[in-house]
């Protein structure tokens, strides 16, 4: 049995020490992330999409008895306080943006990544949901351990709900962001990421985890969201799925964490007059008031 577990540090820690642990332990626990009466917003805003939402019918992996909701930025004012979170976001950009070179010509340019938005998500496990699989979430890249060097993916779990081992808190394997691609993860060297509600849990794409059982008589629910490496494809197709009047209303830093942004290196640019353009010109366009159709 694996005796190592998670460390939990407050709110109040600088995001250096948050990234020290990370990058040590592959993950940490973040207590009093969001303050009491956000978190009770945020629960009741939650709810009022959860109670319409049906099981899922994946009986290996998204749970039969587990409920999900995404969409959460078009939805809800508090995910985008989730999502901006100082220590979210910029242990995100310490860990993810690690510079490299390119040649342009005779200049050799140092180019670091951008990242985005790749997913959100409440989940809730609810009574009777056995344990969802081991996996590590940087797998919908295909992202191979150690041959890239570099990390793509740092994730958070909100608690909505207090997190035990009973109700399904999510499983850890800490260190197994270490790990090559042959060896296989098993339950036996799991921790449970037990937080009360309105703690964290922030966790790197190479990390091996899942869904706890939930062996109580009570719904667990959490928010899950990812910063991914910008060149990649994001897990959640936001600009299809967001209306652009609701991405209007968002800060500019979330509109280009949504996509809304070209990169360092050029990606994600549009064509406007001729000139290649930020995305985010084209908020700026009353004709713009759809993706796919024009301006």
């Amino acid at each position: 049995m694996n005796t190592k577990h998670l460390t939990t540090l407050d709110s109040s820690e600088p995001v250096e020490r948050v990234v020290e642990v990370i990058q040590r332990d592959g993950g940490v626990i973040i207590s009093n992330f969001l303050s009491s009466q956000a978190l009770e917003a945020l629960r009741v805003e939650l709810d009022g999409y959860l109670n319409e939402t049906p099981y899922g019918e994946d009986a290996y992996f998204a749970g039969t008895k587990t409920r999900r909701v995404a969409r959460l930025i078009g939805r809800s004012d508090l995910a985008v306080e989730v999502a901006l979170n100082p220590l979210f976001v910029e242990s995100a950009k310490q860990i993810l943006q690690t510079p490299t070179h390119v040649w342009s010509g005779s200049q050799r340019v140092e180019v670091a990544p951008n990242i985005q938005l790749s997913f959100t998500q409440a989940i809730q496990i609810c009574p009777g949901q056995g344990l969802q699989p081991l996996h590590r979430d940087d797998a919908t890249s295909l992202w191979r351990h150690p041959q890239y060097g570099r990390e793509a993916r740092l994730q958070i779990m909100l608690a909505v709900t207090d997190f035990t081992e009973e109700n399904g808190a999510t499983r850890v394997i800490p260190g197994s962001h270490t790990w090559d691609d042959e060896r296989m993860p098993t339950q036996e060297e799991t921790v449970p990421a037990e937080m009360t509600a309105g703690s964290a849990l922030l966790w790197l794409g190479s990390v091996y985890h899942g869904g706890g059982a939930n062996k109580s008589d009570r719904p667990r629910t959490g928010v899950s969201m990812s910063y991914d490496l910008a060149i990649l494809r994001s897990e959640e197709n936001h600009l299809v799925s967001i209306p652009i009047d609701r991405v209007r209303e968002l800060p500019e830093e979330m509109q280009r964490l949504l996509g809304w942004g070209a990169s360092q290196t050029f990606l994600g640019w549009v064509e406007i007059g001729g000139q290649m353009r930020e995305p985010r010109d084209l908020l700026d366009m009353p004709s713009f008031t759809e993706v796919g159709k024009g301006f």
